[in-house]
């Protein structure tokens, strides 16, 4: 390989790696796939640098080629979203496992609420707005605002029991 070709390659991911992975990011949401995506439209990228004069254009040429890298796994892969059917997860140790754990409970917990049930839990917990705030913004009564709140949290409590021993959900 040539001395040039792999000091401008190795610079050009240098300067450009942070804001390429924040594009994958917002392609892909995860993290690790964001890093797979770059890495993998890096290494097409270096496949065709020699053909890649201005430095703009190979930015440019990793970024589409990124997207249609996503474009491609996003057409191959059916969207279909997987969640435990016995709405528990084992839970063993602490650390990052547990905290993941924690996480995907979480999520499977409340993809079974209603849009509603989500949507005030978030205003009232995520966003720390208090229930009068949550009424005027929807249009709707504090009444209202409370007993969704309230049928929201014990359905979180009946399709995810592990959640109420956790100590910021209780």
């Amino acid at each position: 390989m040539d001395p040039g070709f792999e000091a401008a390659l190795r610079q050009f991911v240098i300067d450009r790696s942070s804001a390429l992975f924040r594009t994958a990011y917002l392609l892909t949401g995860d993290r690790h796939a964001a890093e797979d995506l770059v890495q993998s439209a890096l290494a097409k990228t270096a496949a065709r640098w020699r053909g890649l004069r201005d430095t703009e254009a190979i930015e440019g040429y990793v970024r589409r080629t990124m997207y249609h890298e996503q474009v491609s796994w996003w057409r191959r892969r059916s969207r279909i979203v997987e969640v435990s059917t016995d709405g528990r997860l084992d839970r063993a140790g602490d650390g990052h496992a547990d905290a993941a754990d924690l996480r995907m409970t979480m999520r499977a917990a409340l993809s079974r609420l209603t849009p509603r049930q989500r949507t005030m839990l978030v205003l009232r917990y995520f966003e720390d707005m208090s229930e009068t705030e949550i009424a005027r913004l929807l249009g709707v009564r504090v009444g209202s605002v409370r007993s969704q709140i309230y049928r929201s949290l014990e359905r979180l409590k009946k399709s995810a029991p592990e959640l109420s021993t956790v100590r910021e959900f209780r």
